[in-house]
């Protein structure tokens, strides 16, 4: 009974073994110093008068990424600020009566970028809101999806 099996040739784990340290830095070597970043601030606060400021650019039609470019913060903060505030968010998406019209376009050959275009809304949630509704679609060459 051999008990020794395949740890009696040894040679092929040695010579894999030697190649994982000739892969390694050499120790002897000095270490590279370390990369000085920048370490992370304190995050943006918006004084009163900029807070302010942001409701008024909101309520005149202003949205939220063009509200965080202009303060340079992230559009969620915006909506945190806009909401902690008690300010009406606009509607997005579409109302029953534009999802109507939206499918009386659509049904005239119009595409769904075209219709988007014109609700002005993206043409994914033209297409969410046809497929709630059970509207067949048609593929970029308008022929009947599958």
């Amino acid at each position: 009974m051999d008990l020794g099996g395949t740890y009696y040739n040894t040679k092929p784990q040695v010579e894999a073994l030697e190649a994982l340290l000739r892969m390694l830095a050499d120790p002897t070597t000095p270490a590279l110093p370390p990369v000085d970043r920048p370490k992370p601030g304190p995050a943006r606060q918006l004084d009163t008068d900029q807070t302010q400021a942001l409701i008024q650019g909101y309520l005149t039609g202003a949205t939220t990424y063009e509200l965080g470019a202009r303060f340079g913060i992230d559009r969620r903060t915006v909506s945190n600020i806009l909401h902690r505030h008690g300010v009406q968010m606009r509607r997005r998406g579409l109302s029953p009566d534009e999802v109507d019209d939206a499918i009386h376009l659509y049904k005239l050959g119009w595409s769904l970028a075209r219709v988007g275009e014109h609700l002005n809304v993206d043409h994914t949630t033209v297409l969410t809101k046809l497929c709630e509704r059970g509207i067949p679609t048609r593929d970029s060459h308008g022929r009947p999806r599958s």
